[in-house]
């Protein structure tokens, strides 16, 4: 498979609230290190799992690469294209070919439009059909999301949870998009309507022959759907690589913690340990050296000081550790 998108060395800061201390003491507005060089590749027809605590960046990472959000630094490179280059019809080209599906269905879609003027603005804008075939299209839409065409002419509020996903991801397919970014599309959603999400999303992937990065802090479903996952912490890749390999041999201690807490499916293996000792540290003020290493229970004095890059050390997949290499 070849490279669809390559991120490389992505940066986003945000400027942090100051509090009445800070103002009368004249402080400078505290910065957040949202993103603090972030490096992974997507390749063309496969689905990436993006893991990782709350708070790690990973919403602010599926923000820059559909460009809602500017990077202060780093390179987005989508099918050969420099996407933080492109204006005009180029960037409308991009917006059409990388589509982004929300954690929130009912905040991402207007309540004033029935889903047949929703679906039908996007096919306008970007002129997927002509103006004679749009209905046509939106019912081939709703069917692929599996809903029924009495649905177009309803309103967001009259849809449960997940039917209003479906909205969400037929509006994204409306525009024949090549990548779909979803942020923790089914962290809001009763267990047995995410796994029929899930499901939808595996299918439409198989059917279309779309590339999917799917993110979410359920390594479950990760495992379930993905090829390969990168987790992060605290705005940085720790590890990347297939699935399979790093859920059977993971080999930083961020990530072996996060399998270790995954809830097993029979009685006897069930396991009440949280997945890190202590507290994610602020991105207000981002440990020295590794950030992992004030929770790591194996880190050593050079972990405080040396920043692991993110590399093959000793064989296998990259991983930022200095100690993995050993």
């Amino acid at each position: 498979m070849s490279v669809l998108l390559d991120v490389s060395g992505l940066e986003r800061r945000f400027a942090g609230a100051r509090g009445m201390g800070d103002m009368i003491a004249r402080r400078p507005r505290p910065v957040v290190h949202a993103l603090s060089g972030v490096s992974l590749q997507v390749q063309d027809g496969e689905t990436l799992g993006i893991v990782g605590e709350s708070g790690c960046g990973k919403s602010t990472l599926a923000r820059c690469m559909v460009r809602l959000i500017e990077p202060d630094a780093g390179r987005i490179v989508f099918d050969g294209q420099d996407v933080l280059a492109l204006d005009g019809p180029a960037r409308r080209g991009f917006n059409r070919a990388v589509q982004m599906v929300f954690q929130d269905p009912y905040a991402s879609l207007n309540p004033r439009k029935t889903v047949h003027a929703t679906l039908a603005e996007a096919l306008r804008v970007h002129r997927i059909v002509p103006e004679a075939g749009i209905a046509a299209r939106v019912l081939e839409l709703l069917d692929l999301v599996q809903l029924p065409a009495s649905a177009a002419g309803r309103h967001p509020h009259e849809f449960s949870g997940g039917q209003r996903q479906r909205i969400g991801i037929a509006r994204a397919l409306s525009v024949q998009p090549r990548l779909i970014i979803a942020d923790e599309p089914v962290s809001a959603l009763d267990v047995s309507v995410q796994a029929q999400i899930v499901n939808l999303f595996m299918d439409l992937q198989r059917r279309l022959g779309l590339t999917l990065v799917f993110i979410t802090h359920d390594l479950r479903l990760v495992r379930h759907m993905a090829h390969r996952v990168a987790v992060m912490y605290l705005g940085r890749v720790v590890e990347t690589g297939p699935v399979a390999e790093i859920f059977a041999a993971p080999r930083h201690p961020y990530t072996q913690a996060l399998l270790r807490a995954v809830p097993q499916m029979t009685p006897r293996e069930l396991r009440g340990e949280p997945a890190v000792s202590g507290e994610l540290p602020s991105p207000l003020a981002p440990p020295p050296g590794c950030a992992f290493h004030p929770r790591c229970p194996v880190a050593e004095a050079r972990c405080a000081r040396e920043l692991p890059a993110l590399e093959r050390r000793g064989g296998g997949w990259p991983v930022a550790c200095l100690r993995a290499g050993g």
